[in-house]
C-alpha cells in the first residue's frame, strides 16, 4: 500500500440552501483548507465537483469538492480517483461525524459507513474498498435519533460553529503528517488537541 494520501474530499451537498449547514462540515474543511493555501477550487464537470491541488513536500494532493448530493458523493470521487489511478487507501475524506462532540475531530483508516450516507456511497463506488482515510469532525448529536435528519441539515449554533472551526483548524495543522503517510503521529497529534487544555499542535500546511 502507498502510504501517501493523494486525494483529498470533502462532503457536503450543494446549492445555497444547504451552505454551512452541519452536514456540510466536511466540504467546509476542504473549502478552509483550500483558503488557507491560497488555492482556488474550480469546477470540474467531469468529476462532478471543485477540484484543487496542493503540494506537501514531494506529495501532489488533489482536491475535490463533490457537487453532487450527499447520497452519491462516490460518484464524484470514483471519477477522479480513476482518471488520476488514485487507489482507495491514498484517499482521506472528511466529513461531519454526529457520534463526535464538536470540538473534536479525529483521524480514521478504514471502517464501516456508519450510517453517513457519503460514506455509504463511496464505500459502494469503490466496490466495497473501505481502506480509505477519514477525517471524522464532530458536530454533536441531537439525541434522538428521529431528529437527526432535520438536525444535520440545519446550521450549528454560534458556539457550536466556533468549536467545529476549531477543530478544522487543528485537523489542518496536522493534515501534512497524514499525507505523508505518518498515521500514528497524525492520529496521536490531532487527538490530543481534543483536549481544551491542550492547544500545542505542529506547524502543518
Amino acid at each position: 500500500m502507498d502510504n501517501f494520501i493523494k486525494l483529498i474530499v470533502g462532503l457536503g451537498n450543494p446549492g445555497a440552501s444547504y451552505e454551512n449547514t452541519r452536514h456540510n462540515t466536511g466540504s467546509n474543511f476542504v473549502v478552509a483548507l483550500a483558503r488557507s493555501k491560497n488555492i482556488e477550487l474550480k469546477h470540474e464537470s467531469k468529476f462532478f465537483g471543485s477540484t484543487g491541488f496542493l503540494c506537501i513536500g514531494d506529495n501532489y494532493i488533489r482536491l475535490l469538492n463533490p457537487s453532487t448530493h450527499m447520497n452519491r458523493s462516490g460518484q464524484s470521487v470514483s471519477a477522479l480517483a480513476d482518471y488520476y489511478k488514485i487507489s482507495p487507501s491514498q484517499i482521506l475524506v472528511a466529513h461531519d461525524e454526529l457520534d463526535l462532540h464538536s470540538g473534536t475531530a479525529k483521524f480514521k483508516i478504514g471502517g464501516g459507513h456508519g450510517g453517513h450516507n457519503g460514506i455509504r456511497d463511496i464505500i459502494n463506488k469503490l466496490s466495497n474498498d473501505r481502506s480509505f482515510v477519514r477525517l471524522r469532525i464532530g458536530i454533536d448529536h441531537p439525541g434522538d435519533a428521529n431528529q437527526v435528519t432535520n438536525y444535520v441539515l440545519q446550521k450549528a449554533t454560534l458556539q457550536q460553529q466556533i468549536l467545529i472551526n476549531r477543530s478544522i483548524e487543528n485537523a489542518i495543522r496536522w493534515l501534512h503528517l497524514m499525507t505523508q503517510g505518518h498515521w500514528e503521529k497524525a492520529m496521536t497529534g490531532l487527538h490530543s488537541e481534543n483536549n481544551p487544555l491542550n492547544q500545542g499542535g505542529e506547524d502543518g500546511i
